[in-house]
Parts: structure tokens; C-alpha cells; sequence
């Protein structure tokens, strides 16, 4: 009975992990770049007394699916999206350097660019600040000119460029900030052959249909394995009984 009891209890246990990762991947189904996270679950055997007869499962580790989302044209000239494989470097709250595929740039009133969630865009030399513009283009290559204030339609004015990266997937984790760090702890060097589309936003790579769907699935797990630990419960009961009469 008590390994009955312990592998309905890790059941169930690992059905809400699954439902809390699931529920987080749906609340982000609008937020631009964002890339579902995945859970990685591993079947053990349990150990003890007696041969190992029973399995349970492990969570091991969340992954991410790295699977780009579709491209929105937004015709905004501060939103640009990345072509194919790469990644922006944002300043974390903590000062380190990470990356995103958030593309929907703004200005603070001090003229320092953010992205949508309020996170410091990087430049080639460190944080950008773009001065007092009439009109800005952000080229293919993320070099950022502005036409100032007041100057001739053709006086275009190199202010920086994107620092835009490529490292390894396989080098990359998430923060619990939900921005990518490499996992060896060194700052990803610019990488010249990452090019963009301005105008343009990546959203989201969460399947909403998928996650509906899930989230009932994972409903139904729960309550099952809820319902096995109510057997496991019946028949410890059933057992004392027994014990009591024969004694």
C-alpha cells in the first residue's frame, strides 16, 4: 500500500508541476518573442525492500522550444524583429547581460531605448540613448539612425547598432526573469550576421489550442491520481480490519 500511496502521490504532485508550466506558457500566448517552456519528466524505478516493481516519474529539468513564432507586420518604426536564428542583449535587473527575441522598442523620456518590458536595450558600446528625433530607421544590420529635430530630410545621423548575438541553444537557459543567460556565465560577442526586418514583431510560439487542451488533460491526471490515493487510503482501512478480526 505505501508504494501505492507514494506513486499516486508523486502522480499527482508532477500534474501540477505540469499544470503550473502549462498555465505560465498560456499567460505569455500575447507577449512578444516569448518561447514556450517545456517540462522534461524521466521514469524511475522505486527502490527498497524486494525487487523494484514500481516506476514513478522525475521531473528532472524545464526546457524551452526554441521554435520561432509567427512574424506580425506592425509597420512601427521602433519594432523590428530578428530574421532566422539570433537574439537582442537587454541589460538584466541585476546589471548582467542577457537576451530576448523581444522586438517592440520604446524611448524613456531620458531617450534610453527599452524594449516592451521596460528591460535596457544593448548597443555595440553599452546601453543606447537616442536623441530628440523627427524620424528613425533601424537598418537590417541594427544600426539605428535618426534624423534630428529641424535637419534636411537627407541628414541622416548614425546613432548606434544593435548588439544583436547568436550563441548555441544548447548554451542557453532561462532565468526566472524569463531572459536567456549562457550557461557558462560569459557575455555572447555580437555577431555580424544576424540581420532583422523592421516594422515587425515576432509573437509568441505558445500554441493556445495545445495548451487548452493540455491544461484539461492535466485536470483529468490530477483528479485520477487524487482518486488512486483515496483507494490507496480504502485499502489500508480494509487491511486493518482484517488484521483486528484474525487477531
Amino acid at each position: 500500500m505505501d508504494r501505492f500511496l507514494y506513486l499516486a502521490m508523486n502522480g499527482a504532485k508532477n500534474a501540477l508541476h505540469a499544470q503550473q508550466t502549462n498555465a505560465n506558457n498560456l499567460a505569455n500566448a500575447s507577449t512578444v518573442g516569448f518561447k514556450s517552456q517545456l517540462d522534461h519528466f524521466q521514469s524511475e524505478a522505486v527502490y527498497g525492500p524486494g525487487h523494484a516493481t514500481r516506476a514513478y516519474a522525475s521531473d528532472m529539468n524545464s526546457g524551452v522550444d526554441f521554435k520561432h513564432g509567427p512574424v506580425m507586420t506592425t509597420g512601427r518604426e521602433l519594432d523590428v524583429t530578428i530574421n532566422g536564428e539570433g537574439w537582442f542583449a537587454v541589460q538584466a535587473a541585476d546589471g548582467s547581460q542577457a537576451y530576448t527575441r523581444r522586438g517592440d522598442f520604446k524611448t524613456d523620456p531620458t531617450g534610453l531605448l527599452l524594449n516592451g518590458s521596460d528591460q535596457i536595450v544593448m548597443g555595440e558600446g553599452g546601453p543606447i540613448t537616442i536623441p530628440d528625433f523627427e524620424s528613425l530607421v533601424i537598418g537590417r544590420d541594427g544600426t539605428i539612425s535618426i534624423r534630428a529635430k529641424g535637419q534636411a530630410a537627407n541628414a541622416l545621423v548614425v546613432v548606434d547598432r544593435l548588439k544583436m548575438v547568436k550563441p548555441e541553444q544548447s548554451n542557453l537557459e532561462r532565468g526566472s526573469d524569463g531572459l536567456f543567460r549562457t550557461r557558462d556565465g560569459n557575455e555572447a560577442p555580437l555577431d555580424a550576421t544576424v540581420t532583422l526586418t523592421n516594422g515587425a514583431l515576432e509573437a509568441s510560439n505558445v500554441n493556445t489550442v495545445d495548451a487548452m487542451v493540455k491544461m484539461m488533460e492535466y485536470a483529468r491526471f490530477y483528479e485520477t491520481q487524487v482518486k488512486l490515493m483515496s483507494v490507496a487510503e480504502e485499502n489500508d482501512a480494509s487491511s486493518s480490519r482484517l488484521m483486528r478480526l484474525s487477531g
